[in-house]
């Protein structure tokens, strides 16, 4: 299994399939992530696919989405 950090390039994560919301523009202005072979996730900016891709823990992720879906960040988009 491939030993990854903040940081790689999303380019060099073998064997993922990076997706994206649906409500992403067509522009390609999107936040990309990827579920790794060890549990974790990998993210990355769509206008940079080659650049650098941040890991979370399956918990982190979790924890990131549950806020989301709470509203916790709701003053970010308004």
């Amino acid at each position: 299994m491939q030993e990854l950090e903040n940081g790689v390039p999303a380019g060099d994560i073998d064997g993922v399939v990076w997706r994206k919301s649906a409500r992403s523009n067509p522009s390609g202005n999107c936040v990309e992530l990827a579920a790794l072979p060890g549990g974790g996730f990998a993210v990355r900016n769509s206008r940079h696919p080659e650049g650098p891709a941040l890991i979370y823990t399956r918990a982190e992720i979790e924890a990131f989405i549950g806020g989301a879906k709470d509203g916790d960040f709701d003053d970010l988009t308004t």
